[in-house]
């Protein structure tokens, strides 16, 4: 299956779903990863590895971080080349000032708000839902 491309069905159907896990980003200027580190997703950069893994692993590794983040995942199904959902859902985000920084995966798309605004962003994205199911 290639995932839905329809915005107001994305909309409708994103369904998100808050991690209780608290993530950070670290980096690697040696492009080397530390032994024990499972990141949820990293990111090769000129400068080095980008890594987002749990703030608990960071902490016991004592890997200097920044920006503590909730994950969201948006657990409907998105196509990879869906245009416009992330675009609605970052705009709604930032009408409330709540910073977003988003990944795409295979399956579905995930965003990383900061700790103190998640339940916030939550209500967002639940209201933008239910506004496209109205409109439906």
């Amino acid at each position: 299956m290639d995932g839905e491309r329809d915005l107001a069905r994305l909309c409708m159907e994103m369904d998100p779903i808050l991690d209780t896990k608290t993530y950070v980003y670290c980096h690697f200027a040696d492009f080397a990863l530390l032994d024990g580190l499972v990141p949820i997703c990293v990111f090769r950069e000129r400068e080095g590895l980008t890594a987002i893994v749990e703030k608990s692993d960071a902490d016991r590794l004592s890997i200097p971080c920044q920006f503590e983040a909730k994950l969201i995942t948006l657990a409907v199904h998105s196509s990879l080349d869906a245009v416009g959902f992330l675009a609605i859902i970052t705009a709604t985000l930032a009408q409330e000032n709540i910073p977003c920084n988003v990944i795409s995966a295979y399956y579905h798309d995930h965003l990383l708000v900061p700790v103190a605004r998640a339940g916030e962003a939550i209500v967002l994205l639940n209201e933008l839902r239910a506004v496209e199911k109205r409109l439906s």
